[in-house]
């Protein structure tokens, strides 16, 4: 009797034994464990692209701009109408303020977009000869242009390679314990140091992809989640399978994308017209 009762309260020591804290993880480690995310979003993802529709270098400045606190989607259906009226950098900085500022409204603070619009669109006719510049030191100094959209214009419409920092890269490299810097600027540097430059563009795509899709700011798919194995903050969202796979959404939860006009290799539906809504 007694040496059952001594095993029992061995055991019941032993589970109430506070658990280790995890191996801190070295630099390297988070390197070759960064490296395998953007390996497993690239087979989840083949097919990541920007979710703006453009045509030429001028629409995809003139779409970023725009995307500032809205959705790619209703960017998307904004632009037909805005570039059939001002299909130039001219035919922009010509414009009457209040006719544009009709044409953008759906995407929010359209006022300042419209002023930061014709902006750039005057320093592209007067300083560029009209055309949209393909060095990241030119494009910042241009109205409404920061490194962010500037990446996004190079990365996508020149080739230049450029990560691509907005609020769902951010809160996933984050998440992913790759950095925990918090102004983009410090993040594109942490992590341009984590990948070749070769990797950066369709990085930025596959984490953006990942986070509209699946890693969602308030409540994360965590049990649907490819990369599930190799995040840190697994278990911050759903991790039951049924429900997460719920929340999926665009084309993993049966729906359109972003883009009106999507690339042939994109697996959903293009997203409806503004006036289909």
């Amino acid at each position: 009797m007694k040496a059952a009762t001594t095993g029992k309260s061995a055991t019941t020591a032993k589970a109430a034994a506070p658990r280790k804290a995890p191996k801190a993880e070295s630099h390297l480690a988070m390197v070759r464990r960064a490296r395998r995310i953007n390996r497993e979003l690239a087979e989840v993802y083949p097919y990541a692209h920007p979710e703006l529709d453009f045509r030429n270098p001028f629409e995809l400045l003139v779409a970023t701009v725009l995307s500032a606190q809205t959705t790619d989607l209703r960017v998307n259906q904004t632009t037909p109408a805005l570039f059939a009226a001002y299909p130039t950098p001219e035919d922009m900085a010509a414009a009457v303020p209040e006719e544009m500022e009709e044409i953008i409204r759906p995407t929010g603070f359209f006022r300042a977009k419209t002023k930061s619009l014709m902006g750039l669109s005057a320093a592209l006719r007067d300083e560029f000869g009209g055309e949209v510049p393909g060095r990241l030191e030119d494009l910042v100094k241009l109205p409404g242009v920061g490194r962010k959209t500037a990446n996004v214009v190079l990365g996508n419409a020149f080739g230049v390679p450029g990560i691509t920092v907005d609020t769902h890269f951010g809160r996933l490299v984050r998440r992913w314990k790759w950095t925990d810097e918090e102004d983009p600027v410090k993040v594109e540097a942490v992590v341009a140091g984590i990948f070749p430059k070769s990797e950066w563009t369709m990085l930025s795509h596959r984490v953006v992809f990942h986070g509209r899709r699946i890693c969602h700011a308030r409540k994360p798919a965590c049990g649907a989640c490819p990369i599930a194995p190799l995040c840190p903050s697994y278990g911050e969202g759903e991790t039951d399978p049924e429900k997460a796979r719920k929340l999926l959404k665009y084309e993993m939860g049966g729906y359109p994308g972003q883009r009106l006009s999507p690339p042939a290799d994109y697996p959903g539906k293009p997203a409806p017209a503004l006036d289909a809504e």
